[in-house]
């Protein structure tokens, strides 16, 4: 089985940037109508209104193309993140806690917005060749949030806080993965996780069992 990274050549030109990103939107709009396996270059071709040789320019395979939607969604979602981050700065601990649920439903808003997002999420866990496109990406997000927690848990190990934070990244991704693919209300969900993140945010057993407090 194939593991290796998939690539794609990205176009440096703008008139090449709308012809890449028009390849992206029609594969994106395909795999919610014929799914991973039988979405292929023609039928995006053809849904794009160009030609193989324009798909070639960018992209060897299908794959290449599921690599860039992942990209180009991961890049978007961490430009919410960003700005998440400095706005909340300065707060305290419990306050970032309390607010982590509005930074998945930023992040739920920008996969909305970009075509056929429940499948580019399913084939990052699905295709051995995309997943560390996946793990990049929520190795980015842990290293952010931890770097916000980190200084506010002084008593507590770094990595012990990047450890809960990775953990609240991958519930968080599989609350994304959820609201797409179910008919549960979108804004139960979110209420029903906030527990969960602030929970995540606490750190009572290590303070006890190892500091003796």
């Amino acid at each position: 089985m194939d593991t290796s990274v998939t690539e794609f050549r990205k176009p440096k030109q703008e008139r090449s940037r709308r012809t890449f990103d028009a390849l992206l939107d029609a594969a994106g709009a395909l795999l919610g109508e014929v799914g991973i396996e039988r979405i292929s270059s023609n039928l995006i071709c053809e849904r794009a209104g160009l030609t193989p040789p324009a798909f070639y320019r960018y992209f060897d395979d299908k794959y290449g193309v599921l690599a860039a939607l992942a990209e180009r969604l991961m890049d978007r979602q961490n430009v919410v993140l960003e700005a998440w981050v400095e706005r909340w700065k300065t707060a305290t601990a419990e306050e970032i806690a309390a607010q982590t649920i509005d930074l998945l439903r930023d992040t739920a808003l920008v996969g909305d917005a970009e075509p056929g997002t429940l499948w580019v999420l399913r084939a990052l866990r699905a295709v051995p060749r995309l997943a560390s496109i996946r793990l990049e990406s929520h190795r980015i997000v842990t290293e952010r949030l931890t770097d916000l927690h980190a200084p506010l848990q002084p008593h507590v190990p770094r990595h012990i806080i990047a450890r809960r934070v990775r953990m609240s990244v991958e519930f968080g991704y599989s609350i994304d993965e959820m609201i797409r693919e179910t008919d549960y209300d979108r804004d139960q969900i979110f209420e029903d996780a906030q527990p969960v993140f602030e929970a995540m945010a606490r750190y009572p057993d290590y303070v006890s069992e190892n500091l003796g407090t």
